[in-house]
């Protein structure tokens, strides 16, 4: 009976152990990817001035979906998807529309929760309490 201490002490270390292996779930249940994004640039609201909404255009992600991805121009790595029909606030523009930079709730959530629908003082980067990245730019229906 004095060695079965140890051996079950043994035991449960290995298994947490084990447990803390596990590598972590990808950034905002993006499904997992090979390789690190090449880049990551946050979407800034309120490009259009104080007395215009945070994020200009509210539209609807065309049939099929779309990948959300860290920056624009990046494509390795999705940081998210977004369904197809939902609803999305279009926050700024690059690359000559190529890209956009949305902010988004998350589903089953309001998306007024987002903040982007006031105007802000000044041009910044969103922080939250949303989740945000960059779209190709076909992948929207724009004022939908």
């Amino acid at each position: 009976m004095k060695h079965s201490l140890p051996i079950l002490s043994v035991v449960s270390l290995a298994l947490s152990l084990a447990a803390c292996s596990q590598a972590a779930p990808p950034a905002d249940n993006a499904p997992a990817v090979a390789g690190e994004p090449l880049a990551t640039r946050a979407v800034m609201i309120g490009t259009e001035g104080p007395s215009l909404p945070a994020c200009a255009s509210t539209s609807r992600v065309k049939a099929g979906g779309t990948d959300v991805y860290w920056a624009p121009g990046e494509t390795r790595a999705v940081k998210a998807k977004v369904a197809g029909g939902a609803s999305v606030s279009v926050c700024e523009a690059a690359d000559n529309d190529a890209w956009f930079g949305i902010v988004f709730a998350a589903p089953g959530t309001d998306p007024d929760m987002c903040g982007v629908g006031k105007a802000v003082q000044n041009a910044r980067e969103y922080q939250g309490p949303c989740r945000w990245g960059w779209i190709k730019g076909g992948s929207v229906q724009l004022g939908a």
